[in-house]
């Protein structure tokens, strides 16, 4: 005589694809570890690497920092060839060795600011105007006179078109910076040098409006008649 069937329980059916899945999850593993540690492994290998970057960034700043406070006591004399390349009589590393180890943190981009401040001042426009337009720091007025100095270096080499339009982006970069009257100032005389008076006008005529009480502003109605005339 046949036994009835046994009536299967909702709990039973659930049970059973729980093992089921469990063993093909089981099998999938065991065709896939290879891949799967591999997966965690780089994982944990990217976390450690980031942890590791984060703190070489941290001591490399710091190392920027000590080796900048040492050298700039040469920049403030006007020691700017010493500035720039150091002192091995007394272990003191120069602002381009500061900026080609750790330019890429904070201390070594204001490094980089006064190493083309340096080279500026040597008369090595070229360089100077490389390390300018490279500064990247958050600081508004270092960043309006890094782009105002390669506005400089552009002056100084007779190119005043390419002047007086650094110079005009450093006035306009920013709508609080205490260089604006100057920068405005420097780039309207390199359009007039340029042969472009009508922006030079314009420009002086902005001069005037926006810092009136600016020491640029002064004596900008003559600046404005020669430009014009």
């Amino acid at each position: 005589m046949l036994k009835p069937k046994k009536k299967i329980t909702k709990k039973e059916i659930k049970e059973d694809k729980l093992v089921t899945t469990y063993f093909e999850a089981t099998t999938w593993y065991q065709n896939n570890k290879k891949i799967v540690n591999g997966v965690i492994t780089g994982i944990i290998v990217v976390a450690i690497a980031a942890f590791a970057y984060a703190n070489n960034i941290r001591s490399d700043n710091l190392n920027a920092t000590t080796e900048l406070g040492k050298v700039l006591r040469y920049y403030d004399e006007g020691k700017y060839d010493m500035a720039i390349y150091g002192n091995l009589q007394e272990n003191i590393r120069g602002l381009q060795a500061i900026v080609d180890d750790y330019g890429s943190t904070k201390a070594g981009e204001l490094a980089r600011f006064y190493l083309a401040n340096a080279y500026y001042q040597q008369r090595d426009y070229d360089n100077a105007m490389k390390y300018y337009l490279d500064v990247s720091v958050n600081d508004e007025l270092i960043t309006t006179s890094a782009i105002a100095g390669a506005g400089a270096c552009y002056e100084a080499k007779g190119d005043y078109a390419n002047a007086a339009a650094t110079f005009e982006k450093a006035a306009m970069k920013y709508g609080k910076v205490v260089t604006i009257p100057e920068n405005l100032f420097r780039a309207a005389q390199n359009y007039a040098a340029a042969g472009s008076k009508e922006k030079a006008v314009e420009l002086y005529k902005k001069l005037k409006k926006e810092h009136p009480t600016s020491t640029y502003a002064r004596e900008v109605d003559r600046w404005i008649a020669e430009a014009s005339s």
